[in-house]
């Protein structure tokens, strides 16, 4: 963003309305992408998510110069990848058993903390053309071998079906899925995470060049949040399961506390970070609230398939839709909030707040027991 805002002269309030365009097409697919995944299968609709959204990063260079097309490109890259996750979820539902979830959805998140470590490193030594075009291409490379092994369970004639067979569609009536108060502490605490977290992956590199001059090697420690949630969200997750399996908490403390960790930390952290003067002390702050954050893949992320493992992907896609809002609002609001009061704190202090918000209504309302 720094480097295309830079060539094409974008203002601080058209950055929010680029980045904001993912946040619209995600929010848009989100509940049809969780239909999708019953109906179909996790498996085929996952191809199509990475296939579709690893084009459009790959096209991006080549509309860029036109804002509307922009914005445009933007928003069908969040309309794919609002398949992504409702298809994974329903794939762990299906095929991952109780006491090993907690795991499983670590390894989801420090995956794409992964991925983003990557990004972080290697995108400010490239042209923000060419990293464009190296990530859609591995998106690609992925999407192909993903069919191919798809193709490989399907070796003989009309064997799909036996190999992955599809679900039944779902007959849950949609009420169900806003009428109990787990589902909806799942729900806000979830967003509550968002808040902070669309907040920071979206402006953060911004925020570096602007408040600390940052220079290209600087940049690269925007690495170091992603590591911090990598590395946390597996050790949390492996607890969690560890302490579940020994029977030593019950399933509810546990989703409870990772949660509590999860939001109440880097609301505390995320403070910190808004009053450092010093560009590596400002990161460090940053890089514990994100690891710390990581501990909700063991928390709430978890919870879905303990209240509903039948429409895990249907309840993950209404509450990362609800979720999703965050991230349509997180650039135009903060470029707001940061051009009329001409400082960064309002904001921090405002995602701290919402975060502490989300940790007492999860601790109040959640619960682990079947609602669908």
């Amino acid at each position: 963003m720094v480097q295309m805002s830079k060539q094409y002269n974008w203002d601080l309030s058209f950055q929010g309305w680029v980045l904001s365009g993912f946040g619209f097409g995600y929010i848009s697919s989100q509940v049809v992408g969780g239909t999708a995944a019953i109906r179909f299968g996790g498996r085929r609709v996952l191809l199509l998510a990475v296939f579709a959204w690893s084009l459009a990063t790959f096209l991006t260079p080549f509309f860029a110069h036109f804002k509307n097309t922009m914005i445009i490109t933007r928003f069908f890259l969040g309309l794919a990848e609002g398949f992504a996750l409702p298809s994974i979820f329903q794939i762990f539902s299906e095929h991952v058993p109780k006491e090993e979830r907690a795991k499983a959805f670590s390894y989801l998140v420090s995956g794409g903390s992964v991925g983003q470590v990557v990004a972080s490193v290697f995108c400010p030594h490239l042209s923000w053309k060419a990293s464009f075009i190296c990530f859609g291409s591995i998106g690609l490379a992925w999407a192909l071998l993903w069919l191919l092994f798809l193709m490989k369970c399907d070796e003989k004639p009309k064997l799909l079906e036996h190999a992955f067979p599809l679900p039944k569609a779902s007959s849950v009536h949609w009420s169900e899925f806003i009428s109990h108060s787990s589902l909806l502490a799942i729900y806000v605490a979830h967003f509550c995470m968002n808040c902070s977290n669309y907040t920071i992956m979206s402006w953060l590199p911004t925020y570096l060049d602007r408040i600390f001059k940052a220079k290209p090697d600087e940049m690269s420690l925007t690495a170091l949040p992603y590591v911090f949630n990598s590395v946390v969200g597996v050790i949390a997750g492996h607890y969690a399961d560890y302490l579940i399996s020994r029977k030593s908490w019950t399933t509810l403390s546990v989703r409870r506390t990772m949660t509590s960790i999860g939001l109440v930390g880097p609301a505390l952290f995320t403070l910190l970070f808004s009053f450092s003067n010093d560009v590596a002390l400002a990161v460090f702050f940053i890089s514990v609230s994100m690891g710390l954050c990581a501990c909700n893949s063991s928390g709430h992320l978890s919870n879905h398939v303990d209240v509903a493992p039948n429409q895990a992907s249907l309840t993950f896609a209404v509450s990362n839709t609800l979720a999703s809002i965050p991230g349509v609002t997180a650039g135009p609001v903060t470029a707001g909030i940061v051009g009329y009061t001409g400082q960064w704190k309002t904001v921090f202090l405002l995602t701290s707040l919402i975060n502490l918000f989300g940790a007492f209504i999860y601790m109040s309302y959640s619960a682990t027991s079947q609602v669908i």
